[in-house]
């Protein structure tokens, strides 16, 4: 048995629209707390932390994008969800896609905040270059994280709000954040994408959006680019997040309509 622990919060009525927020890696789902106080109240809102980031506790030794989806599955049969949008932050975008896949007729729309179009981080890699990439982790993890961290930082960001997200993500439970991050490095997007029967949306900060990632996925993603801060906007926008989820819900099933 991996012994493992999922802590969760639930907000919102029972028979509301449920909305499910999954955190960025090395991340917790306190990350939503102003999206969720600044969604409708008619909302029913699950938060939850992946194993070992927040309150979640696990011995696993399986640390894939879909395990992490088990962890997600595991509260929404919990509280007995049978429909519901399912939106995920960096990492927790692909752990989004994989609840998608293994709930395809209680998940209706994945979306995914600035997630899915980083082309160094989540197309799948080979061998050698995913090993080359955990190798800047294992030889020194704060290099690995202050890497990511300035990935996702536009110019002209706030140089101690970068650091506070730094300081964050540093502190991540070992093993699971190199665990994590080798996990996420060996994730098959595109193939994981191509068996994802939902609509998939992108809300990705403009300046971090190339063309090339957009042209590769503009079949598979709705990629909308929106101006609301850095990788880490839920935190810094927190109204803007809330408007963009709830705007999901009037969308109509199955929407593919493209705009870039």
């Amino acid at each position: 048995m991996d012994h493992t622990t999922i802590r969760y919060t639930v907000s919102g009525p029972q028979q509301g629209p449920t909305l499910v927020l999954i955190h960025g890696w090395a991340c917790d789902r306190g990350d939503f707390d102003a999206v969720t106080d600044q969604l409708p109240e008619n909302y029913r809102v699950l938060a939850v932390d992946l194993a070992e980031h927040g309150e979640s506790r696990s011995a696993r030794e399986i640390w894939t994008m879909a395990e992490f989806a088990r962890d997600v599955a595991a509260a929404l049969e919990a509280e007995s969800v049978n429909t519901a949008v399912v939106a995920g932050h960096s990492l927790g975008g692909a752990v989004a896609v994989e609840v998608g896949r293994l709930l395809p007729d209680l998940v209706t729309h994945v979306v995914a905040l600035d997630a899915l179009h980083y082309l160094s981080v989540f197309p799948a890699m080979s061998e050698e270059q995913a090993e080359a990439t955990a190798d800047i982790f294992r030889a020194d993890f704060a290099a690995g994280v202050r890497g990511l961290v300035e990935g996702g930082t536009p110019a002209g960001t706030d140089p101690a709000l970068a650091d506070k997200y730094f300081q964050k993500m540093v502190a991540v439970r070992q093993p699971a954040g190199l665990r994590a991050i080798e996990g996420l490095i060996r994730w098959d997007m595109d193939a994981a994408l191509r068996a994802t029967k939902q609509p998939i949306t992108v809300f990705a900060i403009r300046d971090l959006v190339t063309q090339e990632a957009i042209d590769r996925y503009r079949d598979l993603l709705d990629i909308r680019l929106i101006d609301l801060g850095s990788h880490h906007f839920p935190v810094e926008s927190p109204a803007g997040t809330a408007k963009l989820l709830d705007g999901i819900r009037t969308w109509p099933s199955g929407h593919r309509d493209r705009r870039h």
